[in-house]
């Protein structure tokens, strides 16, 4: 990118229990927004968190 900006289309989401969804970070590679997920998710028992791609529009789930 020429204009000095960094993109960052990765995102980790933390789904809560009432279905409730939150972007927890922003990264580079799917490689290290996956790394992040599942670190988090070793702290509990369910699987709360997934990693999602940037679509065209902004937002998330491409």
């Amino acid at each position: 990118m020429n204009d000095g900006t960094v993109l960052l289309p990765w995102f980790v989401i933390r789904q809560d229990d009432n279905g409730n969804r939150y972007r927890v970070g922003r990264f580079a590679t799917k490689a290290e927004a996956q790394r992040i997920a599942d670190s988090l998710d070793d702290l509990g028992p369910e699987r709360r968190y997934s990693v999602e791609k940037l679509n065209q529009n902004g937002g998330g789930r491409q």
